[in-house]
C-alpha cells in the first residue's frame, strides 16, 4: 500500500513516545483518511497491540480486547477465558509495567456497544493506566461522535488525553503521489474525484486515464466507490434523505441559503440545522468573501461542498442512478465528459489557493487566502495581510486557449472595486492557467511583476 506524507503526524507521535510518561492520544477523522495506516507506520519496530473495534455487542469487544492482550503478552489462559470486566483489563495492563503502544481503533464502535463505555475508560486511566507505561491510542472515524464523547468539554474523558490529532485529508500536491510522472491535468482530474482520500486513490488504475477509471471504479455498481457516499451518510444521520436533497442541491449551484430551501423544501431552520451536521463533518462549507470584516453577521454566505468525492458523487453519480443501475454507463460517461470542464475550474481555483500557500514567498506572508465576490464581479483568490496593508489578487483559468492581457486587465479593474485595507496599499497579482499564456502577457508579466503559473507550476 502506498503511504503518503503524513510526516508531520509522524512526528507528533514519535515525539509523543520518547516523554516516558503515559499517553492518551486521540486521533480522528474522516473514513477512508488513512489513520490506521498512519499507526501502522508509527509502530513499525515498536512493541505494540491493535485492537479493531466492531460493530458488535460488548461481550464481544471485552472478548477479542482480552484475545489482544493476551496474545502481546503470550498468555493462552487470559486468550481463552478473557478478562471479567473493563477493569480487569485496565489493571492487569498496569500490572505489567511495560511501555507498548495499545492502539484502539474504531473507538465508536466501542461506545455504541455500551454508552458508559466513556466513563469506564475515565475510570480505567485515573485509576490504571495513568500509573502505567501505555502509549494508548483511541482512534476514531465518526467525526460527531469523538468530538463529543471523547474531545468534548462535557465528556468523560476530557481533561484526560496528552495529545489529540485530526488527521486531515492529504494536499493536492500530496495526492500527486499516487499519479507520479502524469500530466497536470491528470492528476488534477483524478483529485476532483479523490480528493485528498488515500483509500480513493488507491481504487484507480495508473494505467488507466480519468474516465476509464471512472466507467470502472466509480460508475460501476458493485464497485467500492460507486455507493461510497451513501454508505458514509446512511452511518454517520439519522435523516440521511435531508442531507442528500441538501447535498445534491448544492451540487448543482445552489449555494444561498434561500434558494437551498427552495430547491430542497425543507424549512430555513431545519436547513441550517443539517448544514451545521455537513459542515462538522467537513463535508459542506460556509464560504464568505475573504475580506468579510464580521463574518458571523454577514448575509453574503455561499455554502460548497469541501469533499470533492462528494461533490462529484452529488453532481455526477446520483442523479444518474437509474441509469446506472440499468448498467446504461457509457451514456452518463459521455455527459460527465461535456460537463466536467466547469467542475474542473472549481477544483482548479481551490488548488490554486493551496499553491499559492506553497510559493508565498514570491508574494508576502498571507493571513489569509479565499475567494471574493459582491453582486456583479468576483476574483478567484485573494491573499491578505492586514499588517502588510498587502493584498494579492488571483485569477484561474481552465480553459484550452491560453490566458493573454485582458484576463490581466479585466482583473485590475476588479480589483479596484475591492474595499480591504488602508491607502496606498501594496497590491499584488497572479495567474493561473491550465494551458499557459501569450506572448503578450508573458512580457507584461515580466514588465509589471505578476506571477504566472501554469498548471501547478511557475
Amino acid at each position: 500500500m502506498v503511504f503518503v506524507n503524513r510526516k508531520r503526524e509522524l512526528i507528533f507521535l514519535e515525539d509523543k513516545w520518547r516523554d516516558p510518561k503515559p499517553q492518551l492520544i486521540v486521533l480522528w477523522g474522516k473514513r477512508r483518511v488513512g489513520k490506521t495506516e498512519l499507526v501502522k507506520q508509527f509502530v513499525k519496530g515498536k512493541p505494540h497491540v491493535y485492537f479493531l473495534s466492531e460493530s458488535v455487542n460488548e461481550v464481544e469487544q471485552l472478548r477479542r480486547f482480552s484475545h489482544a492482550i493476551g496474545s502481546y503478552f503470550g498468555e493462552p489462559l487470559l486468550q481463552a477465558r478473557g478478562f471479567a470486566d473493563w477493569e480487569e483489563g485496565f489493571r492487569y495492563v498496569r500490572d505489567k509495567k511495560q511501555r507498548f503502544v495499545f492502539a484502539i481503533d474504531e473507538f465508536p464502535y466501542l461506545i455504541e456497544s455500551n454508552r458508559a463505555i466513556p466513563s469506564i475508560f475515565q475510570k480505567g486511566w485515573d485509576e490504571y493506566l495513568s500509573k502505567s507505561h501505555v502509549f494508548l491510542i483511541l482512534l476514531g472515524s465518526s467525526i460527531s461522535m469523538m468530538e463529543t464523547e471523547v474531545l468534548g468539554y462535557r465528556a468523560p474523558l476530557y481533561g484526560r488525553r496528552t495529545g489529540q490529532w485530526r488527521v486531515d485529508p492529504i494536499t493536492f500536491e500530496q495526492a500527486g503521489s499516487f499519479r507520479k510522472g502524469k500530466p497536470f491535468e491528470d492528476r488534477l482530474m483524478h483529485y476532483a474525484v479523490a480528493g485528498g482520500i488515500p483509500a480513493y486513490w488507491l481504487q484507480f488504475s495508473k494505467e488507466k486515464d480519468i474516465f476509464r477509471n471512472l466507467k470502472d471504479h466509480v460508475l460501476k455498481k458493485g464497485e467500492m466507490l460507486y455507493e461510497e457516499a451513501e454508505l458514509i451518510l446512511t452511518e454517520e444521520l439519522r435523516e440521511p434523505r435531508h442531507y442528500f436533497a441538501l447535498l445534491q442541491a448544492i451540487s448543482q449551484g445552489t449555494r444561498k441559503l434561500s434558494e437551498i430551501v427552495n430547491a430542497t423544501g425543507i424549512t430555513q431552520p431545519m436547513a441550517n440545522k443539517y448544514l451545521g451536521v455537513l459542515s462538522d463533518l467537513k463535508i459542506v462549507e460556509r464560504e464568505l468573501p475573504i475580506t468579510e470584516e464580521k463574518p458571523l453577521k454577514s448575509k453574503k454566505g455561499l455554502y460548497r461542498i469541501s469533499d470533492e468525492f462528494f461533490h462529484f458523487w452529488f453532481r455526477f453519480v446520483f442523479p444518474r442512478r437509474g441509469e446506472l443501475e440499468m448498467d446504461r454507463i457509457d451514456q452518463v460517461l459521455s455527459d460527465i465528459k461535456k460537463a466536467i470542464p466547469q467542475h474542473l475550474s472549481s477544483v482548479y481555483e481551490k488548488v490554486a489557493s493551496e499553491i499559492l500557500w506553497k510559493n508565498m514567498d514570491k508574494f508576502f506572508p498571507f493571513t489569509a487566502v479565499g475567494r471574493w465576490w459582491e453582486r456583479n464581479a468576483e476574483i478567484d483568490a485573494i491573499g491578505i495581510n492586514p499588517d502588510l496593508n498587502s493584498i494579492l489578487f488571483c485569477e484561474v483559468k481552465w480553459s484550452e486557449r491560453p490566458v493573454g492581457t485582458d484576463v490581466y486587465e479585466a482583473l485590475k479593474e476588479k480589483a479596484k472595486l475591492v474595499e480591504w485595507g488602508k491607502k496606498k496599499r501594496k497590491e499584488f497579482y497572479s495567474l493561473f492557467s491550465k494551458t499557459g499564456f501569450t506572448d503578450a502577457m508573458v512580457q507584461a508579466a515580466s514588465r509589471e511583476g505578476v506571477i504566472l503559473f501554469k498548471g501547478d507550476s511557475l
